[in-house]
């Protein structure tokens, strides 16, 4: 073997994971979110990191991160969110954790749509950004939700905060809104 053949067949194994497709399911990912996604979401469009810096700067857009969190009840009526590290948003987010599972409860659901809702009334017409990180299911599975559920525009920022730090754009630490 060549040493050029053996780098050409070093190139082409890195790379062949991004050339990968990955099909999107019929329904919502269940499972295993942390994975390769699809290229699409279905009644949203996908942004990268231009547009998404772009409408950011713009105020044309309002951005929703939908990485998890526990919520647990405080005993006094309240109740508080806890993540295993602090996790930092794009600046101006929407933190809706849980919200991009595959199965949400009826009450999540209606914690969502409440949100949104809000959302549409406050400015009319402007983008919903679903995010989380790169290889995230629950950015899909939210967007994908949105769209079914008539609000939009729906995009799809699959890269989340991992582009959006690597092209050196700041992030700040995030809080949910209260609950419900």
């Amino acid at each position: 073997m060549t040493m050029r053949t053996l780098i050409l067949g070093l190139l082409l194994a890195v790379a062949a994971p991004a050339l990968a497709q990955v099909e999107a399911p019929a329904g919502y990912r269940m499972d295993h979110y942390r994975a390769p996604v699809p290229d699409h979401v279905p009644g949203g469009r996908v942004i990268g990191i231009d547009e998404a810096r772009t409408l950011h700067e713009s105020g044309g857009a309002v951005f929703i991160d939908v990485i998890p969190a526990t919520r647990h009840d405080t005993g006094d009526g309240g109740s508080a969110w806890t993540r295993p590290a602090p996790r930092e948003n794009i600046p101006g987010s929407l933190w809706l954790p849980n919200t991009g599972k595959g199965d949400i409860t009826p009450e999540d659901a209606a914690w969502l749509r409440k949100h949104l809702d809000r959302l549409a009334a406050e400015k009319p017409g402007a983008g919903l950004v679903f995010y989380c990180m790169a290889d995230c299911w629950m950015s899909w599975n939210a967007a994908k939700r949105a769209a079914a559920w008539d609000y939009g525009p729906v995009l799809w920022f699959p890269a989340g905060t991992d582009d959006w730090a690597a092209a050196g754009l700041p992030l700040e630490p995030g809080a949910p809104p209260p609950w419900p």
